[in-house]
């Protein structure tokens, strides 16, 4: 059965993250790359977010029994084979754990306008999922 109260500290967790990326996204280029607290406080709650989805659909699938989860990748796919999120977003997500998996492992090679970019013109991805994992609750 899935247990709301530790799903609610997850949502509640993500809003924050989420509300920190929103103020980072006031920056420009060239001041985000330029100063460490911009750029590194970006990857960590990039990283933080997404790990916050993955454990909200983790938990509904093992709740739920949707299957077997060996691999981040493996949430959004059982999700979208229970027809609770479609393709396109099964796939946006994907892309979001491939992420999430630079952050952690290639930290020293990451590029910093990358991180920009994502943050610019991807975190609503991040809202539309949560928005989907609510609705399933």
């Amino acid at each position: 059965m899935i247990k709301p109260d530790i799903l609610l500290s997850r949502f509640r967790k993500f809003d924050e993250y989420m509300s920190i990326l929103k103020k980072l996204q006031r920056y420009d280029l060239k001041e985000f790359c330029k100063e460490p607290e911009h750029y590194g406080s970006a990857e960590r709650f990039l990283q933080l977010a997404i790990e916050s989805l993955n454990d909200i659909g983790n938990h509904i699938i093992a709740e739920e029994d949707f299957g077997a989860v060996e691999w981040y990748s493996d949430i959004p796919k059982r999700l979208q084979e229970q027809n609770l999120i479609d393709k396109k977003l099964e796939d946006s997500w994907i892309k979001m754990i491939g992420f999430r998996n630079v952050l952690v492992h290639d930290y020293v090679e990451l590029d910093r306008e990358r991180v920009y970019k994502i943050l610019q013109n991807n975190i609503e991805d991040m809202n539309h999922i949560k928005k989907v994992l609510v609705r399933i609750l």
